[in-house]
């Protein structure tokens, strides 16, 4: 399989695509389903995730950030070390965030898209393995807003590796995660909404058995975000 890496501003449809969200939309979708969610819906911005609530969902949970803070008005942010200690059984959850639901919304029509970390990896590449594609892009979401995304790009050639049979040593492209420019910010001194209890569960390797498989829905004008296993 040919991996093809591209930064977030060139997301666009294709055939097979892997959008990157380590730090950290899409370590997060996988704990929301681990803590019962129903389902879990991608949205681009904050003022559709509040009028599919209002619309047609009027018990669901949003969740997300802004520039990497909670969204006012939401009712979780973008915190796995949250998430994991929440009750969502049954809800579903509106997700919005600055990278990750962004890069899956641009390349929204492509026939397999993938959302993935390195929580999903090791099933992200069983799963694209299985699908038999000769070529997958790699959205790398954190190359965005004057970010160097290496944390998304290691995650993206771990996976491509395993895709093509491979089976290198993780810890130098985990060891990534903490050096990137945003996984600085998960520091001890860092801000209030980057603890660093999430930075761990990023490099919480294979921590879930399925993949996440993102399917455009027109009636919702929004993406469905789905565990998938092989």
């Amino acid at each position: 399989m040919k991996a093809t890496y591209v930064d977030l501003e060139a997301a666009a449809p294709a055939d097979a695509v892997v959008v990157i969200d380590v730090l950290r939309a899409f370590t997060v979708v996988p704990w929301f389903y681990a803590v019962g969610a129903a389902e879990v819906l991608a949205v681009a911005e904050r003022d559709h995730a509040v009028a599919l609530r209002r619309s047609r969902w009027p018990d669901a949970l949003l969740a997300g950030e802004r520039n990497g803070q909670p969204v006012p008005g939401f009712d979780l942010g973008n915190s796995p070390s949250e998430v994991a200690g929440r009750d969502l059984t049954g809800r579903t959850v509106i997700h919005r965030t600055s990278a990750g639901t962004q890069g899956l919304v641009r390349t929204a029509g492509s026939d397999l898209v993938f959302a993935a970390s390195f929580a999903t990896a090791g099933a992200t590449a069983r799963q694209l393995q299985a699908s038999g594609v000769g070529e997958a892009t790699f959205v790398i979401t954190g190359a965005s807003l004057g970010r160097n995304g290496d944390e998304d790009l290691a995650a993206a050639e771990l996976i491509a590796a395993r895709a093509n049979g491979d089976d290198p040593d993780p810890a130098p492209f985990l060891a990534r995660v903490a050096t990137s420019d945003a996984g600085r910010l998960f520091a001890e001194d860092g801000p209030d909404w980057a603890p660093p209890a999430d930075l761990a569960m990023a490099c919480e390797l294979d921590r879930f058995d399925h993949a996440l498989v993102a399917t455009w829905q027109p009636r919702f004008d929004a993406l469905e975000v789905r565990p998938s296993r092989t």
